[in-house]
């Protein structure tokens, strides 16, 4: 069966299955998203250099970046808006973005780390966090690639 979640984070590594997450390859029958609980947030994503504790070289984040830049036609800046606007705009039924690429957070706003027993699910969203304005941002970018439901329109 063929997976039908797409993240956009992985679509610009050297993965052989890197092309299936990019938005113009999505179906309508998928859920696309920015990231998960897994991932780092994109603007921590965007912030990583290679090396350390990366899997990834610092050529291969090279390499990612540009390949995101090119394909985003983006210089980098407000990358989460950036992405965020990729998936709302693409064909998928479903698009989600986690809160912390909503708030434009970075790593220190990571949920959780794949097979790190201790640190995980520490994060927490302020009730204050959510300002009007990027509320209105959020809201703006989903009244315009369709996404609104019915009830707040």
């Amino acid at each position: 069966m063929e997976d039908r979640r797409h993240g956009l984070q992985f679509a610009f590594g050297a993965d052989p299955q890197a092309p299936t997450f990019l938005p113009h390859n999505y179906t309508r029958d998928c859920v696309a998203y920015t990231g998960t609980h897994d991932n780092a947030p994109i603007n921590g994503w965007w912030a990583e250099q290679g090396a350390g504790s990366s899997t990834r070289t610092a050529e291969d984040v090279l390499r990612e970046h540009a390949r995101a830049r090119r394909y985003l036609d983006t210089d980098g800046r407000e990358m989460h808006w950036v992405c965020i606007r990729a998936v709302l705009a693409s064909v998928a039924a479903l698009a989600m973005m986690p809160m912390q690429d909503v708030l434009g957070l970075g790593n220190e706003a990571r949920m959780n780390v794949p097979s790190v027993p201790s640190g995980n699910w520490q994060w927490r969203c302020r009730h204050d966090a959510l300002t009007p304005s990027v509320a209105a941002r959020l809201r703006e970018l989903t009244e315009t690639y369709g996404r609104l439901a019915p009830a707040a329109r």
